[in-house]
């Protein structure tokens, strides 16, 4: 097995090679304006850094989001083209449960990450493998009953500590623990993956203008 993890539904444009065992190479930079200029070169730089080639991938893994329109479709686009290309499956996974796996938080917790317009994208765990509510965008405020008192991993737990007191790590995704998690559930002989689909949870920003001006022939 090898799999190639990808993520960019976050400020994070991560990349890991897992062997089934443990992850071989892994890069991550936090840059939210460049994930289409940074993708590639991170799979070349972790195939690089493991000694292998692409034709050497068995399995491609994605966060499916929820994240913003754009960031997100650059992952999911370039992990639907590489398993077209080399014939592999591709395995959907929700970015939220990669940030939940890496914590390896044992007792309940939420992760929240940054969904602009002052809200965040969250989910409640009640453990680093087990997701326990749908994933959601919210105002903080507006869940605040919710989340009290529980641990928050995730930068949405940095940007609104008010809300969030007890932030933990990791603050950003990694495409290793996303691709540790799909090993253990493929080891298992679980089939719970997501499509390779987007998951918005809103409309994005750029919208068709309603009204457009009606010119008529003279």
């Amino acid at each position: 097995m090898l799999l190639l993890a990808m993520d960019t539904a976050t400020p994070a444009v991560t990349v890991a090679l897992h062997d089934g065992d443990s992850v071989v190479a892994e890069s991550r930079q936090v840059d939210a304006r460049r994930h289409g200029e940074l993708l590639l070169p991170a799979v070349d730089r972790v195939l690089k850094e493991a000694g292998l080639t692409l034709d050497a991938v068995t399995g491609i893994v994605v966060g499916v989001g929820p994240g913003p329109y754009t960031g997100l479709r650059v992952g999911l686009v370039t992990a639907a083209t590489f398993a077209s290309a080399l014939a592999v499956p591709v395995h959907g996974l929700c970015t939220l449960d990669g940030l939940a796996h890496a914590s390896g938080i044992e007792e309940p917790f939420v992760v929240a990450t940054d969904a602009r317009r002052k809200e965040v994208y969250w989910a409640r765990y009640d453990n680093s493998r087990t997701r326990v509510t749908e994933a959601a965008v919210d105002r903080p405020a507006e869940i605040a009953g919710q989340v009290a008192g529980l641990p928050v991993v995730g930068a949405g737990a940095r940007l609104y500590p008010e809300v969030f007191p007890d932030a933990r790590d990791p603050e950003h995704q990694s495409a290793g623990a996303l691709a540790a998690l799909a090993a253990e559930k493929l080891a298992a002989g679980t089939d719970d993956f997501l499509d390779p689909l987007p998951m918005y949870l809103r409309r994005p920003d750029a919208q068709v203008p309603k009204n457009y001006k009606v010119v008529t022939p003279k």
